[in-house]
């Protein structure tokens, strides 16, 4: 299919033709939103600091440039939680955050809800040249294009996208960009220091006592003979350490000994400190004025250092309930980009996630206590099924004003997920209102808390891990054990057409007794009703037991759930299914044949207890 001309341009430029094919779509409500650029964030991020100070919730939504590479990649019916997080994590270790809104807002008694939506433009920049953060990612065709149909403008993304870094990265930044920066150690009793020590710390004392002498003799000399006084300027001295404890000993010397020297530590480029700074103030109230001056700076630092994660720091301080909708995928990107690099497991995920955010609330898992509405995987179909078969007027109010160019398509889904969620309240009569007394929001709603979703499944206990839900039109946990994956049918079989073929190579399959799907055109999944079956058609495939020969014979090869689970571990998820099943049996086969079954015995090797 050749390309659209008019989706090149709309990738490049601001102005557009207003032929152009995407202009067609039909638009819908328009809200006032709060785009926020690099030009404009110190602003907002003010003015966002108040509205979620005066709120109860804060929902939040994210325009990513993908979220998977191959449809198998996408959360499965068979997925377990941990698997589930692995496709999550992988996600979001490859693709990146373009957009990230954030909407403030309070559900009142009256039915009406008061928002306060801002959306951030994000692109990844190197600004302060220490190779961090990372801006190489991948895109999902599918996702520009989506953009590209709401006139996303991908120049005031890419020259004005606010940057950022993460929490670990800011720690690792601090020691690279080598400005001085003060620190405090415990001090330690002399009794604890060795001779080594003793003698480091009486020459530093030393050196730093003549240096003072020196100074004020000098200052008195020079205001003998020239006059005058001096100015806002203050006298410093490095000295060179070799060592963090060198550090901590001249930090306790100097705040031991002068009651009138601040120290600062000189990072040096590979980390830790290359020397320290003793600066000699005139007084004690000098002394303070420049510790609350050296507080400002490291402070104006750490925030051009943090760019959006200040964002998301007022949101983990403020300890409001989160709204979102598909929380894993949502919050595996927040961990990954703007805290730390994401853990190998689930649980870790999920401890380290709820030490920031301690109130996850997902639409989704309100939305499975209407039965229907499972079967809606976006927000605009579940707010308007809801508006045809319940009674649940909402009125929206968004005090703040926004120019024409700020009501575009962008970020609207944000006000959306808090429509919903104060929606699905109302029909679930559960009371929004946060109690004065409870600043985690309400007790009402606490057993929908921190269950993390994506699609179709819940995850909140990894005691289900070995369970998952079967596509049945009434889903029942089944054993992951009791499912296959097969593999090396003909291209183009359908599930039905392979489950025949399965019925008829021997006379335990039948119809009853088990189910096929395709996850993709060359891989699909068998769920066996009846315990042991899984093992029983992997062990006659393996020996070519009546029709099932053919079928090997064929192509056709089968493997367990634990087979998909270590390729979902593996982290390199390939394109095809089918193939990293295989690329994985076959070393699993060639490890198994490498490993001896034998060992040599020697009784010259055996420990006589005797002989002891």
């Amino acid at each position: 299919m050749p390309p659209f001309p008019m989706l090149r341009r709309r990738f490049l430029c601001t102005q557009t033709s207003n032929l152009s094919l995407f202009n067609q779509k039909p638009v819908g409500r328009q809200w006032p939103i709060k785009q926020v650029t690099k030009s404009n964030f110190s602003d907002s991020l003010h003015e966002l600091k108040n509205k979620i100070s005066d709120s109860d919730f804060v929902a939040v939504s994210l325009q990513n440039t993908g979220s998977y590479s191959s449809p198998w990649h996408r959360l499965l019916p068979f997925d377990t939680a941990e698997i589930a997080y692995l496709k999550a994590k992988y996600a979001a270790e490859r693709f990146q955050i373009l957009q990230f809104s954030v909407c403030p807002f309070s559900v009142r008694a009256s039915n009406k809800l008061t928002a306060y939506p801002f959306n951030f433009h994000l692109f990844p920049r190197d600004e302060h040249k220490i190779g961090m953060p990372c801006y190489s990612f991948s895109c999902q065709p599918s996702y520009l294009t989506s953009m590209a149909q709401e006139d996303f403008d991908f120049n005031v993304c890419i020259y004005d996208g606010i940057s950022y870094l993460s929490r670990a990265q800011e720690s690792a930044a601090k020691g690279q960009m080598e400005n001085p920066v003060s620190s405090g150690y415990v001090a330690q009793s002399p009794s604890s220091r060795s001779v080594a020590d003793n003698v480091f710390v009486e020459r530093i004392k030393s050196r730093v006592g003549h240096w003072i002498s020196a100074y004020v003799l000098v200052n008195s000399l020079r205001k003998l003979i020239l006059g005058g006084e001096d100015y806002g300027l203050r006298p410093s001295l490095n000295i060179d350490v070799c060592s963090e404890r060198q550090v901590q000993l001249v930090f306790e010397m100097v705040k031991s000994g002068y009651e009138n020297v601040v120290p600062l530590i000189i990072p040096a480029k590979g980390g830790g400190a290359q020397a320290v700074r003793v600066v000699l103030t005139s007084s004690k109230e000098d002394r303070d004025l420049l510790e609350k001056e050296l507080q400002n700076m490291e402070e104006e630092q750490s925030k051009r250092v943090r760019g959006f994660r200040e964002v998301i720091d007022l949101i983990s301080t403020s300890r409001k309930p989160v709204v979102a909708h598909k929380s894993l995928n949502d919050f595996t990107f927040i961990h990954s980009k703007f805290l730390a690099p994401l853990p190998s497991t689930m649980d870790e995920f999920r401890s380290s996630l709820h030490s920031v955010f301690p109130n996850i609330l997902d639409v989704n898992h309100l939305m499975k206590e209407i039965g229907p509405l499972n079967k809606y995987t976006n927000v605009p179909a579940a707010i308007s099924y809801l508006k045809r078969n319940f009674f649940a007027p909402i009125e929206i109010e968004i005090p703040q004003k926004a120019s024409v160019e700020e009501s575009k398509n962008h970020g609207h889904n944000v006000v959306r997920i808090s429509e919903l969620f104060a929606k699905l309240c109302f029909i679930l009569k559960i009371a929004p209102e946060t109690e004065t007394h409870n600043p985690d929001g309400p007790s009402t709603l606490k057993c929908y808390s921190n269950v993390l979703n994506l699609g179709s499944n819940s995850f909140q206990d990894s005691n289900e891990d070995d369970d998952i839900s079967a596509w049945t039109h009434n889903p029942t946990k089944i054993s992951i054990n009791n499912l296959l994956f097969l593999w090396g049918f003909r291209s183009g079989t359908s599930a039905r057409r392979l489950k025949n073929l399965l019925c008829k190579s021997h006379e335990k399959l039948s119809e009853d007794v088990f189910d096929v799907r395709l996850v993709d055109k060359n891989c699909a999944v068998v769920v066996f009703w009846k315990t042991g079956l899984s093992e029983w058609f992997l062990t006659t495939i393996d020996s070519g037991d009546g029709e099932l020969r053919e079928l090997a014979a064929e192509g056709l090869m089968a493997v367990g759930y634990e087979a998909y689970k270590r390729v979902c571990k593996s982290e390199i998820l390939g394109a095809d299914l089918a193939d990293s099943l295989a690329e994985f049996d076959r070393e699993a086969s060639e490890a198994h044949t490498e490993e001896s079954a034998e060992v040599y015995w020697n009784n010259e090797l055996m420990i006589n207890l005797d002989d002891l």
